[in-house]
C-alpha cells in the first residue's frame, strides 16, 4: 500500500489504510521500540538517594506500591548540564508529533536540534522555548495548526518531518546546574517516503536593530529547492508609541535589492490590522491565536518594556524557493510629524522552512548570556 496516507495532510485521508508502524519515544520508551514501554524498575531507597534534587527530597519513588509497568520513568528526572539525546530513529520514517513539558529556565538555556540523515550539523537549531512560539523565556498559550501550548507549558509541535535513512533529536542544556523535570513524548511512523519529500528546518537569530540599519534579519543563506513555511518573532521594544510599522520581505532566486514579496507592516504579515487595537491607548492592545497566525503574548507592566511574541504559518500559501531565500523584517514606528522612526529594538526570531539537502551553513547561536531576555 501506499504510505503518503499515513502523514494526515487532511480528514479526507484518516479513514486509507497503509502499512506505516506507529512508534513513539519517551522516557518510558526511550528507544521507541515495539513492545518497549513501561519496563523502568522502581528505584530502591538507596537509588532514590542517589537521584534526590536539592529541594525535592524523595523517600521513596511514587510507584513504590504498585511497581513495575506503573509509572516509574515519566520524565527525565534531572535533566544534566550538556547535550541529551531524546530520539534515535533509524528510517524511512516521518516525526509527527513532538511534546516537551518542562520549567520556564529551559526555554531559552536550552537548545532543541534535529539531524537529518548523516549529517554533522543540525537542520534545527532553535531555543526550546522559541521553537514553541514561547520566547523571551516566557510562557503563553498557543492555538494553532503546527504548534500549540496548552496550560500550563505543554508544548506541541506537529510539524511533519519526513526523513529518508535516519533522525537524531537532542536537548541541550546550557545552564551550569541541572533541571528538575524534563517531560517528552515523540510520535513517528516508519514508513517509505516519497523522493521529493523535503526535510524540515528551523533556525534561530537574534538582534538589536538601529537608526541606521532598523532591519532584522530572518534568515539568509539558504540553497537548493524549498519553501517556506513559517514565521515567530519575540520582539522588545525600547520605546513607547506603536512599533510594528516595518514590512515583511522575501528575496527569492537572487533578488538583490529589491525582493519579490513585500509587504505592508508588521500587524498586516502576522493577520491582524490597525496596531492591534493599540492606538491611541496601548491598553487596548488585544492578543489572539488562530489556526494560521497569531499574536499570542504581550507583556505591558508597568515600569517594564513591551514585549511582543507573534507567529504566521505559511500552511496554506508556502513561498516557494528554487535558489535561494532571504527574509528580513523592519522596525518601524512614528516620529511626532507623522513619518516613519526607525525604531532600536530587540528582535528575536526563528524561521521554518522545508527543503532539500544539504542545507547551507547556520549561524553560530549565540551563547546562553547572548539569549537571556532584556
Amino acid at each position: 500500500m501506499g504510505s503518503f496516507e499515513c502523514w494526515n495532510l487532511g480528514l479526507g485521508g484518516l479513514a486509507l489504510l497503509t502499512d506505516a508502524e506507529t512508534r513513539s519515544i519517551s522516557a518510558e520508551n526511550p528507544t521507541g521500540e515495539k513492545g518497549g514501554g513501561g519496563k523502568a524498575q522502581v528505584p530502591s531507597p538507596e537509588e532514590m538517594a542517589q537521584l534526590a534534587v536539592p529541594g525535592r527530597e524523595m523517600r521513596q519513588h511514587p510507584s513504590a506500591m504498585l511497581g513495575k509497568g506503573w509509572k516509574v520513568s515519566p520524565c527525565i528526572m534531572s535533566l544534566e548540564p550538556g547535550v541529551t539525546t531524546l530520539a534515535d530513529i533509524d528510517g524511512p520514517g516521518i516525526i509527527q508529533h513532538i511534546w516537551i513539558t518542562v520549567s520556564e529556565k529551559a526555554y531559552r538555556d536550552t537548545v532543541l536540534r534535529i539531524y537529518w540523515d548523516s549529517e554533522d550539523m543540525p537542520s534545527i537549531e532553535v531555543p526550546l522555548g522559541d521553537f514553541f512560539c514561547n520566547g523571551h523565556g516566557m510562557r503563553c498559550d498557543v492555538n494553532s495548526l503546527a504548534v500549540a501550548v496548552n496550560p500550563v507549558g505543554g508544548f506541541n509541535c506537529y510539524w511533519p518531518m519526513p526523513f529518508q535513512e535516519h533522525a537524531r533529536v537532542t536537548i541541550e542544556n546550557q545552564r551550569d546546574e541541572s533541571i528538575f523535570g524534563f517531560f517528552y513524548q515523540i510520535t513517528y511512523a516508519l514508513t517509505a517516503v516519497p523522493a521529493n519529500a523535503a526535510y524540515f528546518h528551523a533556525q534561530w537569530r537574534r538582534s538589536v536593530t538601529s537608526r541606521e540599519a532598523p532591519e532584522h534579519l530572518i534568515l539568509e543563506g539558504v540553497e537548493g529547492l524549498g519553501h517556506y513555511v513559517g514565521t515567530y518573532l519575540a520582539w522588545t521594544q525600547f520605546s513607547n508609541g506603536w512599533w510594528g510599522e516595518g514590512e515583511m520581505k522575501f528575496f527569492i532566486d537572487g533578488d538583490g535589492e529589491y525582493p519579490t514579496i513585500c509587504g505592508t507592516g508588521t500587524e498586516d504579515y502576522f493577520g491582524g490590522a490597525w496596531c492591534f487595537g493599540s492606538e491611541p491607548d496601548p491598553k487596548n492592545t488585544q492578543t489572539y491565536s488562530t489556526p494560521f497566525l497569531g499574536y499570542p503574548f504581550y507583556s505591558g507592566d508597568e515600569g517594564r518594556v513591551p514585549r511582543h511574541g507573534l507567529y504566521r504559518w505559511h500552511i496554506m500559501d508556502p513561498i516557494r524557493f528554487k535558489e535561494d531565500l532571504r527574509v528580513t523584517v523592519q522596525a518601524l514606528g512614528w516620529w511626532p510629524n507623522r513619518t516613519f522612526e526607525p525604531l532600536t529594538d530587540d528582535i528575536s526570531s526563528v524561521a521554518y522552512w522545508y527543503q532539500s539537502e544539504p542545507h547551507g551553513d547556520f549561524p553560530v547561536l549565540p551563547a546562553i548570556h547572548e539569549r537571556w531576555a532584556r
